[in-house]
């Protein structure tokens, strides 16, 4: 079995408040967890309404699998056109 983890940070230029945020985020996992059926959640800065930071998790019995599908996720997160990412931390 292998584990990858990522960390994300995005800026968030439209946010006026931790409602805007918090609406971003959610959309942002969501469409994360329907798409690839992986582990994400917001795992810092919740108190700071224009940086958004996601955790990412993923477990296969292969670890090019492991690594081409958190690669996918990546991407496919980046293309959000609410957040900008800003940096990227891998575990």
């Amino acid at each position: 079995m292998h584990t990858l983890t990522a960390c994300l940070t995005f800026h968030i230029h439209h946010a006026d408040s931790l409602k805007d945020k918090r609406q971003i985020c959610r959309s942002l996992i969501d469409k994360t967890r329907q798409r690839f059926n992986v582990s994400v959640s917001e795992v810092d800065t919740q108190d700071i309404y224009r940086t958004l930071t996601v955790g990412i998790a993923v477990v296969s019995g292969d670890m090019a699998h492991a690594q081409n599908s958190l690669e996918e996720i990546i991407r496919f997160m980046e293309n959000n056109p609410d957040a900008e990412l800003v940096s990227i931390e891998r575990g």
